[in-house]
């Protein structure tokens, strides 16, 4: 029989497994149950709902991997560094080729009769309004690593490309291949640098997030399966994915989105300590890191047991209004017709420049590939199971085509005037002479940015609620994401096993600062990173052969 939604048991009329379709839609016949493996108890009156193998693997793995790496630091120092030496010298081009497929397939689909399939059934309509729809989308694509790496990257590859690039005997760009701008070029550097810099938040990783998505989507809402990372492998192994094949694949997904979070939480960490050193000389030591991310995580998971509509929503409210006036601050006290002038320049000049940069064979490129690219993919694809599925949670009663072309171009446009805004501004401040942002360390790079600027003690401590708060926000939503996979698809599992693993978030990120430092954290995303890659390209043929299953509305 077709597998159907069950009811809460703290609240019958919730649903902890997902709405059956709306109209025509082809449900896969299964005798599986929602939650039917998983282990109910109630040990000292706290509720618990777990998948038996799938959280006692991942949690007993995860534990002993805190426990160990800060109590053998230089150990785990030397094998993070060799795992992500030899990822990078080794599958730089899967990563790439694997970035290409994932765009390349969205865009396919956008345009090919599959894009009509509406997710949830023929007759499903959207469960939100397209502005709070897109403002979701806005929130998604917003986080920790826009405040990193929004002046950061820019400067670190105009400082590349301005530097000119190295030719060898063999004639080949070896320092900025296959980008090169002439030395002493400001203009040409700054559009090679933000080229570079969109590249890395725009198009590729909002495929990834997609894929994971809109399979997650489809074998939810449309075939009745949970929304669980198994679920997609059902074209290939099929009843199967309920024995331990599914167990493992949502084990190593579960893997994947704590790493992620991880280094999110350890780089917001590093960013809010030396802002706060930077503004009230409170030290950005281990000590600081780790009592930083003790109180954050406190904060965490106070959001957890507020719930998702008094936590998590209303700290994103909060989050979305800083950023805002935060971005608006810069664009009109910075170099506004700059701002607004590049924002169009530098999305022409990523589209000249993507063949280039996407191009995994061949490259001589590997400070860029390497270090920039390959980190960033992994970081993205580790990211992807919580990204996807907060994506897919609220994407019901959209067509596909409207999903990709909503998922891939609008939170890819904030991005990309993210980057514009802050690039920009700290790019022009160099060339005008102050050298405090590129000499700085990368954590502290937006703080001396706006140190530049009006106000700016303000602007920085804005800068450090905002890192903060996203730190929060992904910890909650992050939390109910693996509490979902580790409860057998259920979505409203009891809320000690959210608490659970948004302290398992921090005690991560302590672990992988005190192991190793920013090293460990750019490791540990490759590493997880890595696998995961080959489950998104399974996602990419079960897309295919979910939505070729399904039926599709009469082209209007």
């Amino acid at each position: 029989m077709a597998n159907t939604p069950e009811q809460s048991p703290e609240n019958p009329t919730e649903s902890v497994g997902v709405p059956a379709p709306e109209g025509a839609a082809n449900l896969i016949d299964t005798d599986y149950q929602i939650g039917q493996d998983n282990y109910q108890a109630s040990p000292l009156g706290v509720n618990i709902d777990i998948h038996g193998a799938v959280f006692a693997v991942s949690s007993l793995v995860i534990l002993a991997f805190v426990v160990l790496t800060p109590a053998l630091p230089e150990q785990s120092s030397a094998i993070f560094d060799g795992v992500k030496n030899w990822i990078n010298s080794h599958m730089t081009w899967f990563f790439l080729l694997a970035g290409n497929i994932f765009v390349l397939l969205c865009l396919g689909l956008i345009l090919s009769p599959l894009g009509r399939v509406r997710i949830g059934g023929a007759n499903a309509t959207p469960d939100f309004s397209r502005p709070s729809w897109f403002a979701m989308l806005f929130a998604a694509g917003m986080g920790i690593g826009l405040m990193f790496y929004g002046v950061s990257e820019p400067l670190s590859h105009y400082g590349t490309a301005f530097g000119g690039t190295s030719i060898g005997d063999d004639g080949v760009r070896t320092d900025w291949a296959p980008l090169g701008a002439a030395a002493d070029d400001p203009a040409g550097s700054t559009r090679l640098a933000m080229a570079a810099t969109i590249f890395h938040w725009g198009l590729h990783p909002w495929a990834i997030y997609a894929i994971v998505a809109l399979s997650l989507s489809i074998f939810a809402y449309n075939k009745g399966l949970p929304l669980t990372v198994r679920s997609i492998f059902y074209p290939l192994l099929g009843e199967r994915i309920w024995g331990w094949p599914g167990h493992l694949i949502d084990i190593l997904a579960v893997f994947a989105t704590l790493f992620g979070l991880a280094t999110s939480l350890g780089i917001g960490a590093k960013q809010a300590a030396s802002g706060l050193d930077h503004l009230f000389g409170l030290g950005s030591g281990d000590t600081m890191l780790v009592l930083l991310i003790t109180g954050i995580t406190a904060i965490a998971v106070i959001s957890i047991v507020a719930g998702v509509d008094k936590g998590v929503k209303r700290l994103s409210e909060i989050n979305m209004v800083l950023a805002f006036l935060l971005l608006m601050f810069v664009v009109f006290v910075g170099p506004t017709l700059l701002i607004a002038t590049g924002f169009i320049a530098n999305l022409g000049s990523y589209l000249m420049e993507l063949p280039f940069l996407a191009n995994p064979f061949g490259r001589e490129d590997a400070n860029f590939s390497q270090g920039w690219t390959t980190f960033y993919w992994a970081w993205w694809i580790s990211w992807s199971p919580f990204v996807g599925m907060f994506i897919a949670r609220v994407s019901r009663g959209r067509s596909v085509r409207e999903f990709l072309v909503s998922v891939l171009l609008i939170p890819s446009i904030v991005s990309v005037f993210w980057m514009t805004a802050f690039g920009s501004t700290a790019i022009k401040q160099l060339q005008d002479g102050f050298e405090g942002a590129v000499n700085a360390e990368l954590q502290l790079q937006l703080f001396m940015m706006l140190g530049e600027l009006p106000l700016a003690d303000i602007t920085s401590f804005i800068g450090i609620v905002l890192v903060i708060v996203f730190f929060v926000t992904s910890s909650d939503s992050g939390s109910l994401v693996i509490d979902t996979i580790t409860a057998g698809g259920k979505i409203d599992a009891p809320k000690p096993q959210r608490v659970f693993w948004g302290v398992i978030e921090g005690a991560i990120a302590i672990a992988l600062l005190l192991g190793g430092g920013l090293e460990a954290l750019q490791a540990a995303a490759v590493s997880a990173g890595l696998p995961f890659t080959l489950v998104l390209l399974v996602g990419c043929f079960a897309i295919i052969m979910g939505l070729l299953s399904e039926p599709r509305p009469a082209k209007s």
